[in-house]
């Protein structure tokens, strides 16, 4: 099978150690931001957050259920279209219950604003927080802010811990970046 990209070209950026640092800084500050004797509601964005995911909530002191939601608005692009263009979402009702959303990464903006905006009015939650293993602030398109995040990233295509490039790439145990 050929790729367009290859692993020779691959940079480094955040290798597996640091991964699990970030990972262990966002569980702290979820278990001081959310009560511990409340259940939380994680809804983990497919497919790339979920190696993140699954690392974060083994950390969490607090009692938990787990959604999945299925959201796109990359395609086969290595840039985001600026709207979403797909949504599965199929979840139970969470009227008054805490939520976490958990993404993969945060850059433009768009469809973590959405997907928070569309939530908070279909849900109508106690508490939503978002947390993104990485923020690319620089790539920012509308007024969104991760409430947890591991890494600022800068504005490079990265692949990696979830990251894909065209479905590929999600099971490297690092992120990294082409160029």
């Amino acid at each position: 099978m050929i790729i367009d990209k290859q692993l020779k070209d691959l940079t480094v950026l955040i290798n597996e150690t640091q991964i699990t640092q970030g990972v262990l800084k966002i569980a702290q500050e979820i278990n001081n931001s959310f009560p511990n004797d409340e259940t939380l509601h994680l809804i983990c964005v497919l497919k790339g957050s979920v190696m993140f995911f699954v690392d974060l909530i083994k950390h969490l002191k607090m009692p938990t259920q787990l959604e999945f939601i299925r959201l796109s608005s990359y395609g086969d692009d290595d840039k985001s279209s600026g709207r979403v263009k797909s949504i599965d979402m199929n979840l139970p009702i969470l009227e008054g219950k805490n939520i976490l959303i958990v993404e993969d990464i945060v850059d433009t903006g768009y469809t973590a604003q959405f997907l928070t905006n569309l939530l908070k009015a279909e849900q109508r939650p106690k508490i939503i927080k978002f947390a993104a293993f990485l923020n690319k602030e620089c790539a920012r398109k509308v007024d969104f802010h991760p409430d947890f995040y591991s890494y600022i990233v800068e504005d490079k295509f990265l692949v990696g811990y979830g990251l894909d490039y065209k479905g590929y790439y999600r099971n490297l145990p690092y992120v990294g970046y082409f160029g």
